[in-house]
C-alpha cells in the first residue's frame, strides 16, 4: 500500500484489492461506522466524525453499489492490456488477473539533449526528433501486433509513462478498438523495462482511494 498527497487536501491511498476489506474496516474502525453512497468514480464512504473515503473502482472493474460488491469486483480475474511508453522505450502486455501472459518490451535509442548551441544544436535536435518519431513508430507496430489482437478480450487498457507519447502511438487509426479500451488512470512508471512492465499489473489493478481527515488535514497554528 502507497500514500500521496492528494491536490486539494485528503491523499491519495492504492490499496491492493485483496487487502481492501481490511482498509475499509481500518477505516471504520478509525473514524466510526461510515454510510455508502455511489457515485460515479465508485462509492463515497462518509463516517461520522466528518472523515471520508473515495474507493474509485479499478479499470475494468464493474460498477457496485455496496463495499461487500466493490471488494469483489475490485478483486476478480479480468484481462488488462498495457502500453508504457516513454522516450525511446515501449512495453506492452496482457495481464490475466494477477499474471502477465503477454509481454514484449522494445527500445530504441535517442539521443540526449545537446548543450551545444547555433546550427550544431539544430541538427542534433532534428536528429533526436526523427529517432523519437522511429520509436513511437516501433510502438505503434508493436502494439497492433500483440495488443490488437487481444482487444476483445480486454477489460481496459491501462497506459504508463508519457502521456504524450501514449496519446501519438493510440493516435494510429488501426488502434482505435484499443483506444475505445483506455482507462483514465495513467502509470507513473519510468523507463520501460520488463520488471517495470511486470509491476505495471499491480498497480492497474490497485484501487485509488482518495482520504480526507478533517483532523488531520486542518493546518494548525
Amino acid at each position: 500500500m502507497s500514500s500521496r498527497p492528494a491536490a486539494g487536501g485528503g491523499r491519495w491511498v492504492e490499496v491492493d484489492p485483496a487487502r481492501v476489506a481490511r482498509w475499509v474496516e481500518g477505516f471504520a474502525d478509525r473514524h466510526g461506522p461510515p454510510s455508502t453512497t455511489v457515485e460515479d468514480y465508485g462509492l463515497l464512504l462518509a463516517a461520522p466524525d466528518g472523515a471520508t473515503a473515495e474507493l474509485h473502482t479499478p479499470p475494468g472493474a464493474p460498477a457496485s453499489v455496496d463495499v461487500p460488491g466493490f471488494v469483489a469486483a475490485a478483486g476478480a480475474p479480468r484481462r488488462l492490456g498495457l502500453l508504457l511508453a516513454r522516450k525511446g522505450a515501449v512495453a506492452v502486455g496482457v495481464a490475466d488477473g494477477t499474471e502477465l501472459v503477454v509481454s514484449k518490451v522494445d527500445t530504441r535509442y535517442v539521443q540526449g539533449r545537446t548543450a551545444a548551441g547555433g546550427w550544431s544544436q539544430q541538427r542534433f535536435a532534428r536528429r533526436r526528433d526523427n529517432q523519437a518519431k522511429a520509436a513511437l513508430g516501433d510502438a505503434v507496430e508493436l502494439a497492433v501486433r500483440l495488443l490488437l489482437p487481444a482487444a476483445a478480450t480486454l477489460a481496459a487498457l491501462v497506459c504508463g509513462g508519457d502521456r504524450r507519447a501514449v496519446d501519438t502511438v493510440l493516435a494510429d487509426r488501426r488502434l482505435a478498438p484499443l483506444a475505445a479500451l483506455r482507462a483514465d488512470r495513467l502509470l507513473d512508471v519510468p523507463e520501460p523495462r520488463h520488471a517495470v512492465l511486470v509491476a505495471a499489473v499491480g498497480a492497474a489493478r490497485a484501487v485509488h482511494v482518495l482520504v480526507r481527515d478533517p483532523e488531520r488535514d486542518t493546518p494548525t497554528g
